[in-house]
């Protein structure tokens, strides 16, 4: 009976922890995007230029980019900076792996424009600014993976395809939640195309 009542607490616990997370998740700031089309399995979004802190890398998986990446974007915004600055963090976090090497991006917040950012202290991290561009976006919940990765950008491809949409760029990966938030989680493949409004 005691063990149950453990149990069931820490059970509690966990919801009341994991709820807390989610919702924080939903106040964080998102890359703004305008929804050119919704389809039933996939979306044709307009991004806009924006400010990105970028570290390259000669991972070439998904694990290998994340875990390196990740700290050291982290870092940055976390006050490793000349002015010693704190940066919200925002989502998505962008990555673009191939076997040639990869990119990790934590897009700024809107309030920062490329000259007003704080110097990184890493001088790997480069501060950039993205190129307006049309994509077309598949979604998938839970945690990433690399097969995961591959088979929803083989599928967006395949969708692409179907409806003659011409792709011209390589796909990136979109990750919106925090490691440990285990409820609710959200991703993305995103890939360039031909687009006219």
């Amino acid at each position: 009976m005691k063990a149950l009542t453990i149990g069931l607490v820490l059970l509690g616990i966990y919801i009341v922890f994991q709820s807390f997370i989610a919702a924080n998740a939903s106040k964080t700031e998102k890359q703004k995007y305008k929804l050119i089309s919704k389809e039933e399995n996939f979306e044709i979004r307009f991004y806009p230029s924006a400010t990105m802190a970028t570290i390259y890398s000669n991972a070439t998986d998904y694990k290998g980019l994340a875990n390196n990446g990740f700290r050291k974007l982290a870092r940055y915004i976390f006050g490793g900076n000349e002015q010693k600055q704190s940066i919200s963090m925002t989502a998505p976090v962008r990555m673009n792996m191939s076997e040639k090497g990869s990119t990790m991006s934590f897009v700024m917040p809107s309030k920062f424009n490329q000259s007003a950012l704080p110097v990184p202290n890493d001088k790997s991290i480069i501060i950039e600014q993205s190129k307006p561009v049309y994509v077309a976006s598949i979604s998938f919940p839970g945690y990433a993976s690399d097969a995961k990765i591959k088979l929803k950008k083989e599928q967006l491809v395949q969708i692409l395809n179907d409806k003659h949409i011409k792709i011209i760029g390589e796909y990136s990966f979109l990750g919106y939640n925090a490691p440990y938030q285990f409820i609710g989680r959200t991703n993305e493949i995103i890939i360039p195309i031909e687009w006219k409004e």
